[in-house]
């Protein structure tokens, strides 16, 4: 008997079954078999099957006679010809990963559970991209005792991407319904009904494939009879719920309908027309008007919007609504502000309240317009069309410019008022180069911009140019400039290849190593980097300004990372990484730096080093850090000889000295007077207008929140732990959030959040946004160091202390018992804090004075002034 039988269903696919029947044989689960149930296909399937059948031994063919017409039989015949104690489904268009099976099947072992459920992931098969399924339902590895307990699960109603216990699902008679389509949701909805224990891993277990042209019942979302029959099931669904003494789960299922099942024909509801939308709203209506208002409530505003709107009858403003649910998301045509709450459209209906989604609160340079297209033309070589405005939340000032955005270039406008409300512009433009049009405003008091792209009726026909085309894109159709593709030249063709094959890495560095052989070195030149490139910031910075100011003849060249920005105007900048980076690296007498130079460039001989660091604190940094910690000697030997350049090293404090030194194998000269970079927060000197550029209301507290990443989940958004919806229900009208992520992450704060929310991630000067704030959030951010030196309160948030100090990044300090403020791990109790802020700061006052003088007491705000002395004129 094997271990596990995978049922692999196919319609007519001859040309994709071989992938699939080979994605399971290739299982490191070895003892399994393979059934391949063909509905009666009529191509050249039973051919196939039979070589896969002559191939492998584990693979059995199973034929029906007549069409079923859906998935439901084909897997029915599955289950009764099992063989295996367990059994997985597979659609014949679909993969699945290497070890799918025996993960799963270790995992049912180990739980006891009648089913385990694993990550699905859609494989875009034009790019190779994977996405995962909503991903919240599977983040964490757990057992189930039951649907009640995690009722959002019912979200998962696929039947592919599980395992089943065979003698469970047959002792339950559990079937798949023969006669509908979407018979996996009510598969799924009375797998849920009788489970007493069920397994979710957070591994992905199904690969399903999206395909640029595909057939599949499931994207067949453009026929109304597709709508009628995930109706049908999603009655059944309710029925077999009731059916089990489980009537209390019904609104969680049809919540699932409504954020689910709804939005796949919502969101492409604008490319109807008027007759489609609506028969699909007479379709949809029945069903809806069973919902219960709790259940809706629980959605996104706009998706209630556009049930409200169906139930109503209104198929015109159903459209428009609709197009607000994907891409940029437009602002409606019109909104009524009443009461303090904010409501979609031209009446004040409990059905269109659109509050949650705070448009009508956002700072100006993210406030909402709306851009409609009304005609567009051509001449052959430039387009002109008529755009109407909306300003549904009164964001416009009474004094402002406007303009059309084209890439980078502005084109003034000039919108009239039109008596309907709104504006009219008249626009006429050249398009050259890929871009997506906005349109802006600017606000002539502060020069504050917003703008939003142009929306455009979807069925409009593109329109050619000479190198480009004009047309819309996306569901919600807005208008966009794409360039036309230009072979390359057979010249252009060669010179790409041998510059690509000449321009690595390795070539580089041979260039290099010979370079600082043969090329003289100039000890007037000085090559500057901050943060590898990234800005102007940090103590390079604070150094940079202190040689100017003394007006010494040292030449300085900052590197730059691509597409930054913030220099001074008449700094010379060299691309990091370049030709003209190396060579300037090869040529300079003098490297000043807060992070490292590439680790594999030896110093020229005779140039001077200058490492500032970039911060200190709690964290375990060097050899003691994830990276380096482990042991492999490559890694390790290369940190070693990038340390070994260094000439001098800026220690911050004592403590910064006993811990780094040792932990990097530093034993070079160390300047023990401070941080550069600091100098600004002990004079207290803010750089720039932070509450101007930030928008922050005259009024409000400045919290400034500033994680620091995690190791293992970089770029994934995950330091940020705090629950800032919350956050903003309880503090929004007193306190606003300048949210700092580290460098390396990659996270965007909702659009519902940016009222309360400022995103600084990319803000070029930290010290400004200490300076400004009323006070500090973080975790084990090197910023507490810093942040001392102003006196002002500080609050950490460390839901994930044990995990940080034992598995994640560890440290050298016991933050709770030396933290100079509270130390929480739940976002009410950070709500209570803040409440009572200055006793809470007060009572912590001893512990304050103690954190200052271990990481502080050399801080006196002269750093920069005294290495520049020694380092730059005591040398020369």
């Amino acid at each position: 008997m094997p271990d596990c039988t995978v049922v692999v269903i196919t319609y007519n696919d001859a040309a994709r079954l071989p992938r699939a029947v080979r994605s399971v044989l290739r299982q490191s689960l070895r003892d399994l078999e393979v059934i391949i149930a063909d509905d009666a296909s009529t191509d050249g399937t039973p051919e196939v099957a039979r070589r896969l059948m002559d191939s492998d031994p584990r693979v059995r063919y199973l034929r029906r006679e007549v069409n079923s017409g859906g998935c439901g039989a084909p897997r029915n015949d599955g289950i009764d010809l099992a063989s295996a104690p367990s059994v997985m489904f597979l659609d014949s268009d679909d993969e699945l990963p290497r070890h799918a099976c025996k993960s799963l099947l270790t995992e049912m072992e180990r739980t006891g559970a009648d089913f385990v459920s694993g990550q699905i992931s859609r494989l875009f098969e034009s790019s190779g991209r994977l996405q995962a399924y909503y991903p919240g339902l599977f983040a964490e590895r757990r057992t189930v005792e039951g649907i009640r307990q995690e009722p959002e699960l019912f979200l998962d109603s696929f039947s592919t991407n599980k395992l089943y216990n065979v003698a469970w699902l047959r002792d339950k008679a559990l079937r798949f319904p023969e006669d509908i389509h979407y018979e996996d949701h009510v598969f799924a909805t009375e797998l849920y009904a009788v489970a007493r224990r069920f397994a979710i891993v957070p591994w992905t277990v199904y690969h399903w494939h999206r395909a640029p042209t595909n057939d599949s019942i499931s994207l067949s979302i453009d026929d109304l009879e597709n709508v009628r029959q995930r109706v049908i099931a999603a009655r059944l669904s309710d029925d077999i719920l009731r059916a089990h003494d489980a009537a209390d789960l019904v609104p969680h299922r049809q919540y699932r309908f409504v954020r689910q099942d709804l939005r796949v024909y919502l969101n492409p509801l604008p490319l109807r027309d008027l007759v489609w939308v609506k028969e699909f709203a007479s379709v949809v209506r029945p069903y809806l008007e069973e919902v219960p208002d709790e259940v809706l409530w629980r959605v996104d505003p706009l998706n209630r919007v556009c049930c409200r709107l169906i139930l109503d009858d209104r198929a015109e403003d159903l459209r428009v609504a609709a197009g607000s649910l994907t891409g940029p998301r437009a602002a409606p045509r019109a909104a009524v502000q009443l009461g303090g709450r904010t409501y979609w459209g031209t009446s004040a209906s409990p059905g269109l309240d659109i509050t949650g989604l705070r448009l009508a609160e956002l700072p100006y340079t993210a406030s909402r317009l709306r851009h409609e297209v009304c005609a567009l033309s051509s001449d052959g070589e430039r387009v002109r069309m008529t755009v109407r405005t909306y300003d549904p939340f009164g964001a416009l000032p009474p004094d402002w410019t406007a303009f059309l955005q084209l890439g980078k270039k502005r084109v003034p406008i000039e919108p009239e008022p039109s008596d309907a409300g709104g504006y009219v512009s008249h626009v006429t433009f050249t398009p050259s180069g890929k871009c997506d049009p906005r349109i802006g405003f600017t606000r002539t008091s502060d020069g504050h911009t917003t703008t939003d792209r142009l929306i455009v009726d979807p069925r409009t026909e593109p329109i050619e140019l000479p190198g480009c085309t004009v047309k819309p894109e996306g569901y919600a159709a807005y208008l966009s400039v794409r360039p036309d593709s230009i072979p390359r030249s057979v010249w252009r063709r060669v010179r790409h290849r041998l510059l690509k094959r000449f321009n690595t890495p390795a070539n580089k560095l041979r260039a290099y190593k010979l370079m600082i052989k043969v090329v003289p070195r100039r000890d007037d030149l000085a090559l500057f980097e901050s943060d590898v490139g990234k800005g102007y910031s940090g103590s390079p910075r604070a150094i940079y300004e202190e040689l100017r100011r003394r007006r010494l003849p040292i030449e300085v060249v900052w590197s730059v990372a691509k597409g930054r920005r913030n220099f001074p105007s008449d700094a010379r900048l060299v691309r990091r990484g370049s030709w003209r980076y190396i060579w300037t690296m090869a040529r300079a007498g003098i490297w000043v730096d807060s992070h490292g130079f590439p680790l594999d460039y030896p110093k020229p001989k005779g140039t001077r080093y200058l490492q500032t660091w970039h911060g200190q604190g709690i964290k375990s940094i060097g050899f003691d850090a994830p990276d380096l910690r482990g042991d492999f000697d490559r890694p390790r030997a290369q940190w070693r000889a990038a340390v070994a350049r260094w000439d001098a090293l800026v220690s911050p404090s004592a403590e910064f000295s006993r811990v780094f030194l040792p932990s990097n194998g530093y034993s070079g000269k160390v300047y023990r007077c401070g941080t550069p970079r600091c100098d600004a927060l002990v004079r207290a000197e803010p750089m720039g207008e932070v509450r101007r550029r930030l928008e922050i209301p005259p009024g409000r507290q400045v919290l400034l929140y500033a994680p620091t990443y995690r190791d293992r989940v970089k770029g994934s958004g995950k330091s940020v732990r705090v629950d800032l919806e919350l956050l903003a229900e309880e503090l929004a009208d007193d306190w606003v959030v300048i949210l700092r992520t580290h460098p390396v992450e990659r996270y965007s704060a909702p659009e519902h959040l940016r009222h309360f929310v400022r995103a600084a991630g990319s803000y070029p000067e930290i010290n400004d946004l200490m300076l400004a704030s009323d006070a500090l959030l973080t975790d084990y951010s090197s910023v507490m160091c810093d942040y001392a030196l102003t006196g002002k309160p500080m609050l950490f948030f460390i839901d994930d202390w044990d995990d940080y100090r034992l598995s994640e990044r560890g440290v050298y300090h016991d933050l709770p018992a030396i933290a100079p403020g509270p130390c929480l791990s739940a976002t009410e109790d950070l709500v209570a804090a803040l409440r009572n802020l200055p006793a809470v700061h007060e009572s912590y006052a001893g512990r304050y004075a103690a954190f200052r003088d271990l990481w502080c007491a050399d801080e006196h705000g002269d750093a920069s002034a005294r290495i520049v002395a020694d380092f730059f004129q005591g040398a020369r």
